[in-house]
C-alpha cells in the first residue's frame, strides 16, 4: 500500500493560503532567523517532520486546526476547515444530523 504523508502537503496549503513566507512562519513560531526558512522548507518538502509543539504552533499561527495536517483527501481537510468555524452548537447538531442518518441507513 503506497502511502503519501499528508503533512507536507497540507502545511504549504495552509501557508500559502495565509499569504505568509515559508521565512515568516518559521519566525513566528520561535525558530532561530538564520534557519527559519530552511526549516519550513524541508517540512514542505517531507524532508523533515516537525514534532508536535511544533507543528501546534505552526496551526495556531496559520489559524488551522492541528488534525487539517493529517487529511489524506482534499475533501476530509476542506471538512475539517468548515467544522472548526462553526459555534459548538452547531458542531453538535451537525454530528447529530450525521449519527441519526447513518443509523438510519443501517436499518
Amino acid at each position: 500500500m503506497d502511502f503519501t504523508n499528508p503533512l507536507p502537503i497540507r502545511l504549504k496549503e495552509a501557508r500559502t493560503r495565509a499569504n505568509i513566507s515559508q521565512r515568516d512562519l518559521g519566525i513566528r513560531i520561535g525558530l532561530e532567523p538564520g534557519s527559519a526558512s530552511g526549516r519550513m522548507n524541508h517540512y514542505e518538502k517531507g524532508r523533515h517532520t516537525p514534532d508536535l509543539q511544533t507543528l501546534k504552533r505552526i496551526a495556531e499561527e496559520l489559524d488551522v486546526p492541528l488534525n487539517y495536517f493529517f487529511c489524506e483527501s482534499d475533501v476530509m481537510a476542506k471538512l475539517v476547515l468548515f467544522f472548526e468555524q462553526l459555534s459548538e452548537k452547531r458542531k453538535l447538531e451537525l454530528l447529530q444530523n450525521l449519527e441519526s442518518e447513518l443509523k438510519n441507513r443501517r436499518n
